[in-house]
C-alpha cells in the first residue's frame, strides 16, 4: 500500500518531463555534482524566465524522454543529471549554462536535444558561439537593406543615364543652332 503514492509521483514526475521535453525547443543536460543549494539557484536565475532547470531521476527522465519521442540520450543518463528546460532563446541559454560553467566547474554540460536530434556537450558549446537571435535579425535587415539600396540605384542608372544622354544632346543642339 505504501507504493502506491510513491507510484502515483512518479507518475506525475514523468508526465511533467514528458510535457517539458515536448514544449522545449531545445534540452541541455548537464551533470550538477557538488554545487550548493544556492549555486543552483543562481543558475536558475542566470538562465532567464524561459528556461526551466530541472533536477531529475535518471530513470523517469529517461523514461518521459522516450515517451516525448526523443531517442539517443540513454547513455547520457548517468551520474547525478539535471535537465536544462529551453522554450525561448537557444543560444543565450547555451551561453548561459557555458559562462556559469566557467565559472563553476562542477557544472558539467553532458549534451541534450536541439530539434529532436540528440546533440553533444561540443554541440552546444557551438551553439552558445554563436550569436543571439537578435544580432542576426539584425544583421540579416542590413544585409537585405543594403541589397535593396543596390537594387534601387541598378534600377535608376538607366534612367540617369538616357536623362544625362538627352541633356547632352539638347546642349549639342543649341550650340549647332548657335553656330
Amino acid at each position: 500500500m505504501a507504493d502506491k503514492p510513491v507510484r502515483a509521483d512518479k507518475a506525475t514526475a514523468v508526465a511533467e518531463l514528458t510535457e517539458y521535453f515536448r514544449n522545449s525547443g531545445a534540452t541541455v543536460l548537464t551533470e550538477y555534482r557538488g554545487l550548493t543549494v544556492s549555486q543552483l539557484t543562481q543558475l536558475r536565475r542566470s538562465l532567464g524566465r524561459d528556461t526551466t532547470y530541472e533536477v531529475a531521476k535518471n530513470t523517469l527522465a529517461k523514461r518521459a524522454a522516450t515517451d516525448a519521442g526523443i531517442a539517443g540520450l540513454d547513455e547520457l543518463f548517468t551520474g547525478p543529471t539535471a535537465l536544462t528546460f529551453v522554450s525561448g532563446d537557444v543560444v543565450e541559454a547555451a551561453k548561459g549554462l557555458r559562462e556559469f560553467a566557467k565559472a563553476n566547474p562542477k557544472l558539467v554540460i553532458k549534451g541534450g536535444v536541439f530539434e529532436g536530434r540528440a546533440i553533444t556537450a561540443d554541440e552546444v558549446n557551438k551553439l552558445a558561439d554563436l550569436e543571439s537571435r537578435e544580432v542576426l535579425l539584425a544583421k540579416m535587415a542590413g544585409a537585405m537593406k543594403g541589397s535593396l539600396s543596390k537594387a534601387a540605384a541598378l534600377f535608376q542608372a538607366p534612367l540617369a543615364q538616357t536623362a544625362r544622354l538627352a541633356a547632352a544632346l539638347q546642349d549639342k543642339r543649341e550650340k549647332e543652332g548657335q553656330a
